[in-house]
């Protein structure tokens, strides 16, 4: 590696002003924390001139976090800000004063009502006042991407002389696109940083037009050293640049952008389930690095070829970002081999034909649930394969009210299909007499007992029964997206021990 990219975290301040987070003190160190675990550089605490409560947790953070450097932002010209960002960074071990005033045409005329001297001298002030309370000062020309590039090349000049050692650059807007972006940020870097090697340039993207990481890594080919980012991406309106992938991209392809960060990616996935969980943003499931489909796999091909090598679907290691392995999602569009791997993994072999059975129950139950998890895996296989059972439960129709119905099971017997019927107080019950006139069994009910074993609106359901057939017992369990399809195929199986046991 020839470089190395700092991590700039603003999930603390950018990241909470997302729409209904609102985090507090004993959150915001517990954020910070994990932080500094997962090892970025700076961490921008908070705008503590914006509360009592900011002011307060950038304090504690500044006083009890140690490793990053602790920063707080302020407003250029006004010296409050200023002063008020001092008061609560002092204490850290490494404190910044980031301090900032919009640059672009819109925001002077609109905003700030300031005319080009105003800002320059403005920003001449702040910057100067920064520094003499603190060393180390960043600066930033707000909605740097829609200013006049030679004005704001100016305007960051003028903090560099004033004493500002890091010159950020944000598309506070998400205007910014890769090719224009990073062209003006080589500018910067070229004009403003110039052979200094005490000046860093940073990149600041926010997601509008879903360009943040885009937009961020031009800058980063173009001589930008520090990347302002936020865990999962949260932010103002769309989100900032997320962490996890700006980190992950420069890390899966060093070859391409020759820089490194100082991040363990085993703490990535730590650090985006914190977030989410305190501020009560989920994690979209498709969401790169962290999110839930991240290393999921459910099409058949695709299941083939990571059983046989990984990195035929998967150009990280789940492990490499703190996620479990990869998953196997056995859903319809799997196929035997991922089929068959899951079996494996839970210790069980079975035959040709009884592979088959298993794995035509699976793909019909897949058709109608969408995905099939461990335990409802086991139920498929204990429910379906069992070539000695005299009865095989086909399907059911039942018609009338809960208290009044009558069932029609199908069965196949010997390779025969053969329809029998009953009525009974209800579907369940009418059900459970059919299958007694198709055992031709004298059975009593004495447990029935229903248990989830998967979640969400369409979840499968196990039914367990105990039944009775003369002095002796038998149990029985069915699965199945249906409740009474369930407890069809638990009567079936439990029915089925009978027979076999010739207890009748």
């Amino acid at each position: 590696m020839s470089d190395k990219v700092l991590i700039f975290d603003t999930t603390l301040r950018d990241g909470e002003q997302s729409p209904g987070i609102a985090l507090d003190s004993d959150d915001k160190v517990a954020i910070a924390n994990q932080l500094a675990a997962l090892g970025v550089d700076i961490i921008e605490a908070g705008f503590p001139i914006s509360s009592d409560g900011d002011f307060a947790a950038v304090q504690r953070i500044a006083r009890e976090v140690r490793g990053p450097v602790i920063a707080g932002l302020a407003r250029c010209g006004i010296a409050a800000d200023i002063d008020r960002a001092w008061e609560a960074v002092q204490d850290a071990e490494r404190p910044r004063i980031h301090v900032f005033l919009a640059t672009s045409a819109i925001h002077m005329e609109h905003k700030l009502r300031m005319s080009e001297d105003e800002v320059l001298e403005a920003v001449r002030a702040g910057v100067s006042q920064a520094r003499a309370l603190c060393e180390d000062v960043e600066f930033s020309p707000e909605d740097g991407s829609r200013s006049d590039i030679d004005f704001m090349v100016r305007v960051c000049r003028t903090a560099v002389e004033a004493g500002a050692t890091t010159i950020n650059i944000p598309d506070t807007v998400g205007y910014g696109t890769p090719t224009d972006y990073g062209a003006r940020i080589k500018r910067v870097v070229e004009e403003v940083k110039g052979d200094r090697d005490d000046i860093v340039i940073s990149t600041h993207c926010h997601n509008d037009l879903g360009l943040a990481v885009a937009n961020a890594l031009a800058a980063v080919e173009n001589g930008a050293r520090q990347v302002e980012v936020a865990v999962n991406g949260i932010g103002e309106r769309a989100g900032n640049t997320a962490l996890e992938e700006i980190v992950m991209a420069v890390n899966t392809r060093a070859d391409h952008y020759q820089v490194e960060t100082g991040i363990d990616t085993t703490q990535l996935y730590p650090a985006s389930r914190l977030v989410s969980r305190l501020t009560g943003y989920p994690v979209q499931y498709n969401k790169a690095v962290v999110g839930r489909n991240a290393f999921a796999h459910e099409s058949g091909i695709h299941q083939h070829g990571v059983l046989r090598e990984r990195t035929t679907y998967e150009i990280m290691d789940p492990s490499a970002v703190g996620q479990d392995e990869s998953k196997l999602v056995l859903g319809k569009h799997s196929g035997r081999a991922a089929f068959g791997d899951a079996l494996k993994e839970l210790g069980i072999n079975l035959e040709d034909e009884d592979f088959e059975s298993a794995f035509a129950r699976f793909k019909e139950l897949a058709d109608r649930k969408g995905e099939i998890g461990e335990e409802g895996l086991l139920a498929i296989v204990h429910d379906q394969v069992d070539l000695s059972d005299a009865v095989h439960f086909l399907g059911w129709h039942a018609t009338g009210k809960d208290n009044e119905a009558e069932a029609t099971v199908t069965v196949e017997r010997d390779g025969t299909k053969e329809s029998y019927s009953a009525s009974g107080d209800g579907m369940v019950h009418s059900i459970f007499a059919a299958l007694r006139t198709a055992f031709d069994i004298e059975a009593r009910l004495l447990d029935y007992r229903v248990e989830p074993v998967s979640l969400g609106a369409d979840a499968m359901a196990e039914v367990s029964v105990l039944v009775q057939v003369r002095e002796r017992t038998f149990t029985g369990t069915g699965s199945s997206t249906d409740i009474v399809e369930a407890s069809a195929r638990s009567f079936t199986s439990a029915l089925n021990k009978a027979a076999r046991a010739s207890a009748f």
